[in-house]
């Protein structure tokens, strides 16, 4: 009977520990093959089929899934292996295979299309060859380190590799509309006259990794942290004036537009260093202050909202700062973001008013302490030494987690971001 608390079971990746347990197999005289020596499921199915020593037996889908396994590692196949995902990150779902069975592929070719809670990414292929067989299908949860096709090398590009790709399509083309035809009959008919809505009015689609790591993150947000959120308004007319002068300098010397996000980051950092707590996150039961300032950019996507980090954005100048965050949006756009990209942000600026948003209150991107909103840019009717004037006005919304910034410290942080953005020359000089 397998020990829980054995050493080498820690090592067990949970689809393997599930098949382990269900076999009585001693995990300390398996081979694992996965990160760090852990044990896959591929190696608990090919353990089972090699050596025969299960006291249970491995039929329906685990002899099957063994049987396709075992069958991709004879003779000189190279197994097409789920990667290292990025810290504690351990499984992922087969998004997408990009290439079909009996297909030809260069090595480094993308193959298939991995997505996880944080990315989707390409998995290349490690030879030249055919694709031998495919294990993992899409929709199918693997584990990193786990065995999901196969490569032939001794397999030739044919011309007929296109074509083929083409039948394929053709033969999914009438597939559905047999199906199409199969669903209409006459009762079939009556159900949907008794219907109150046609049935093409709803449509279903499962909800992909990254909105439900989005949903499961914001929502424990709200559960954990004491939520808070305190506004003001800024006026942009200095700042507007700034950029619009020196804008045909900066882009002809730099190669790229002056935008605000620059000027935001420079204007928090500055207010960050003398509120440290907004900075801040707890962990366990400590509060931990960061002297490193990694500035998260919070950027739309059609699968969802990404968050990649400006890191040590203290010491980057403006060129710097907007150069990054235009390599972030296309990074975000092509779906070529990593977790190193998006990881050990400290505090978040989300600009809702590319959207048209006039006010909003940011949710906080845990563990992180404090998100900056920004919004759309409106000519309002404002007071200036007892004159009413036309300006450029900004309204900003800084969510913070009560539990370590104090009111106080919330409302002045903000004030600080507020005259920073007014009166820019003074983070020249750092005053």
């Amino acid at each position: 009977m397998n020990n829980m608390n054995d050493k080498n079971f820690d090592l067990v990746m949970p689809a393997a520990k599930k098949l382990i347990l269900e076999n009585d197999i001693d995990a300390n005289i398996m081979q694992g093959t996965g990160k760090d020596g852990r044990i896959t499921k591929g190696d608990v199915l090919l353990f089972l089929k090699s050596n025969g020593s299960s006291k249970k037996t491995t039929d329906n889908k685990y002899q099957e899934e063994n049987f396709k396994i075992n069958e991709n590692r004879k003779g000189s196949t190279m197994d097409i292996i789920v990667p290292t995902l990025g810290e504690s990150i351990v499984e992922a779902t087969v998004s997408k295979w990009l290439k079909n069975e009996g297909e030809y592929v260069e090595v480094d070719e993308p193959v298939v299309e991995l997505e996880t809670d944080k990315v989707t990414l390409e998995v290349p292929a490690p030879i030249s060859g055919l694709i031998g067989s495919i294990i993992a299908a899409e929709g199918e949860t693997v584990e990193v380190g786990q065995n999901i096709g196969a490569l032939d090398p001794n397999g030739k590009k044919s011309s007929d590799d296109k074509p083929k790709a083409k039948e394929n399509n053709h033969k999914e083309e009438k597939q559905l509309e047999t199906k199409d035809t199969k669903t209409s009959s006459p009762e079939t008919d009556l159900k949907k006259d008794d219907a109150v809505l046609p049935s093409n009015q709803e449509e279903i689609v499962p909800m992909s990794r990254l909105r439900q790591a989005i949903a499961n993150r914001l929502k424990s947000a709200q559960n954990t942290a004491a939520i808070l959120t305190t506004y003001n308004e800024v006026d942009m007319t200095a700042l507007m004036k700034i950029r619009s002068t020196y804008q045909p300098n900066f882009e002809k010397k730099f190669g790229i537009k002056l935008g605000y996000m620059s000027f935001f980051v420079k204007a928090c950092i500055n207010a960050l260093k003398v509120y440290p707590a907004v900075n801040a996150e707890i962990r366990d039961n400590n509060i931990v202050y960061k002297n490193y300032y990694n500035i998260g950019v919070a950027v739309g996507t059609p699968e969802g909202l990404v968050v990649p980090v400006l890191k040590n954005a203290e010491n980057m100048d403006f060129p710097e700062i907007e150069k990054t965050i235009v390599n972030f949006g296309k990074q975000a756009r092509e779906g070529n973001l990593t977790i190193q990209d998006m990881s050990n942000g400290t505090f978040t600026i989300s600009n809702g008013g590319v959207y048209g948003s006039m006010l909003s209150s940011p949710i906080l991107n845990p563990p992180q302490s404090g998100i900056l909103g920004m919004h759309n840019i409106q000519k309002r009717a404002v007071v200036i030494d007892d004159k009413v004037e036309i300006r450029s006005m900004m309204y900003l919304a800084l969510s913070y987690d009560h539990r370590i910034i104090d009111g106080r410290e919330a409302v002045s942080f903000l004030v600080n971001v507020k005259e920073n953005l007014e009166d820019p020359q003074r983070m020249l000089i750092g005053v």
